[in-house]
């Protein structure tokens, strides 16, 4: 799209280029600069123009004029090196606009290229060339293709990698060529002023070789100029960038650099230089350069940890202000709630309020007509009615308050009381167990072990009753004897205590038995309600018990099923005897509390 306000001349130069023959466009072209130059620079007015000037496609035509053969141009080099002027000045400070991609992928590559490809043939030109005007005509035009390409990579740095690894440009450094080398030697030292770190962004094998170059033509040129030239480039690059430094110092392609530049000339122009960048491939100043590079490494590292926690805050701040926002409309609500119940209970006091005047009033109104249905001789006695009527409501409610108040202050102690019987209950129950506990696993507990003074003290009561009681003699064989049937029947008591508490756990064990049989035959149905397997759950185990049981059954059936004439003179208390014999016959096929018949 072509922009409106165009300037005339711009106009009118497209229409001369796109009219006239392919040979006169490189000279029409030559008309840009004096537009250009006639423009004040850095004014709106000299932006608007490039960008006319790039919209008619005149930069184009100025890349492909610089891609035809010199010879046939018209005006030679003189014209190709104008034409790289312009075509350096246009593009610097231009805005694309919605071109951008193209422009700055496509084109400014091209001209870059266009360019070096420009300065081999002037090179090549300025080699062949026999005499001494011609190859200073020659150099004048190598210098201004390299201005016109430092001017366009100071505009675009992005530029200073494609040229950097582009292998013209490693074509033109590596000439024998004093003034040539001089002149590209000072573009390089330039374009690393302007960005040096395009340099560690280059492939390794073109680094390699720009440095190797370099170092030759310090170490082999014997032009002051090149080396003066040279050295202050490979200061340049040590000291910029670390990375090389220690390149130079470690690797094995440059082992025993230092000691070759230590044995060049001194007194020079460029000794200074020299100095400086032997001190700096020198091991002191390599370990300055490892601490530094180390520290390097931790500001990076603090850096992307910095990023890290700064990225991981801001990703967090959405959910942080929606609770944020969160609480602070649920404080608003809570808020409002609490002043609409505020207001509400003052409606509702001012409610209460007025139903208490309204029945207050309808309670006199109320009064005023009794008393006037009231005789006045009762009058007297009715007021006197009312105020004991009123005193006992006074008194009730008086009575109801102190109450409440009374037992709200006592609540807290009542609390403390009821918790303190329900620690000690716990506190007795356990400790009941533990002793339960500690008696069934512990029967027998030793003595505790005397003390000295204790022996003493019971020595000393035994000398004191041996005294007052003094009796017969006793040998030390009777002793012995003595103290064995002491100790025998010491034995047999703990033996027979032992036993004891075995039948003593069997009593308590028959009595809870039988305890629980009681309780079993008390909550038992009737043997009409006895259903399934209910009537063997009340069989018993004793052999005793069963025969007793027996005999009074047998006693039982044998009374019922009597005649009636040997129940006379009977009583209901009478109990019935039972032959021996006869309850030994019944016995013997007795089944017996879940045992087998014998």
């Amino acid at each position: 799209m072509k922009p409106t306000g165009t300037d005339p001349r711009i106009l009118s130069l497209a229409a001369e280029v796109a009219k006239s023959p392919e040979q006169n466009v490189p000279v029409i072209l030559l008309k840009l600069k004096e537009i250009i130059n006639n423009t004040p620079l850095g004014s709106s007015e000299l932006k608007k123009i490039k960008q006319d000037i790039y919209c008619y496609d005149l930069i184009q035509y100025c890349l492909l004029v610089l891609g035809q053969d010199c010879s046939r141009i018209q005006g030679g080099w003189t014209t190709i090196s104008q034409l790289t002027q312009i075509l350096s000045h246009c593009c610097v400070g231009l805005d694309p606009g919605e071109d951008a991609e193209e422009f700055y992928k496509e084109l400014l590559p091209s001209a870059a290229e266009n360019f070096l490809i420009l300065g081999r043939r002037l090179q090549t030109c300025f080699i062949n060339a026999a005499k001494g005007e011609e190859k200073d005509e020659i150099l004048h035009f190598f210098q201004t293709v390299t201005d016109s390409l430092f001017w366009l990579l100071g505009g675009h740095v992005q530029l200073i990698q494609n040229v950097l690894q582009s292998d013209h440009f490693l074509h033109l450094l590596q000439t024998d060529n004093v003034q040539i080398g001089s002149i590209v030697m000072t573009l390089l030292q330039n374009i690393l002023r302007i960005n040096s770190g395009d340099l560690l962004r280059i492939e390794g094998k073109t680094l390699h070789s720009i440095l190797d170059e370099v170092i030759f033509k310090i170490l082999s040129t014997p032009s002051p100029v090149i080396r003066s030239t040279s050295t202050k480039l490979l200061l340049l690059m040590a000291e910029s960038h670390q990375e090389i430094l220690i390149l130079l110092r470690l690797s094995a392609c440059y082992k025993g650099l230092r000691n070759l530049l230590n044995k060049q000339e001194t007194g020079t122009e460029f000794s200074q230089e020299l100095t400086q960048l032997i001190s700096l491939l020198s091991p002191q100043i390599y370990q300055e350069v490892e601490d530094q590079k180390l520290h390097q490494a931790a500001c990076l590292i603090q850096a992307y940890w910095k990023g890290f926690q700064t990225r991981k805050r801001i990703k967090k701040l959405p959910s942080a202000v929606i609770a944020l926002q969160r609480s602070f409309r649920s404080k608003r609500t809570k808020t409002q709630l609490k002043l609409n119940r505020k207001k509400e209970e003052e409606d509702l006091r001012l409610q209460l309020q007025l139903q208490r005047q309204r029945a207050m009033r309808l309670s006199r109104e109320l009064q005023l007509s009794m008393l006037e249905i009231v005789h006045p001789g009762q009058l007297e006695k009715y007021n006197r009615e009312m105020e004991e009527k009123s005193a006992l409501i006074i008194q009730k409610y008086w009575r109801g308050y102190r109450e409440r108040k009374k037992f709200y202050q006592q609540r807290p102690s009542l609390t403390e009381y009821k918790a303190a019987v329900t620690l000690q209950r716990a506190v007795l129950k356990f400790l009941a167990k533990c002793r339960k506990r500690k008696k069934q696993l512990a029967p027998w507990q030793r003595l505790q072990e005397l003390t000295d003074a204790r022996r003493v003290e019971l020595k000393q009561q035994v000398d004191d009753y041996i005294r007052r009681h003094s009796g017969s003699q006793i040998s030390g064989v009777a002793s012995r004897e003595l103290h064995a049937q002491a100790q025998e029947q010491l034995q047999h008591y703990f033996m027979g205590r032992t036993l004891e508490e075995r039948a003593q756990q069997h009593r308590e064990a028959l009595m809870a038995q039988i305890s629980t049989n009681i309780e079993q035959l008390m909550k038992a149905p009737s043997l009409k309600e006895a259903e399934g397997k209910e009537p063997e759950l009340f069989l018993s185990r004793s052999r005793p018990v069963a025969a007793k049981a027996k005999q009074a059954h047998l006693t039982t059936l044998k009374h019922i099923q009597a005649p009636w004439w040997k129940k006379l003179g009977e009583e209901p208390g009478d109990e019935i005897d039972v032959p021996k014999d006869e309850l030994s016959i019944e016995l013997g096929t007795l089944f017996i509390g879940g045992t087998k018949p014998p």
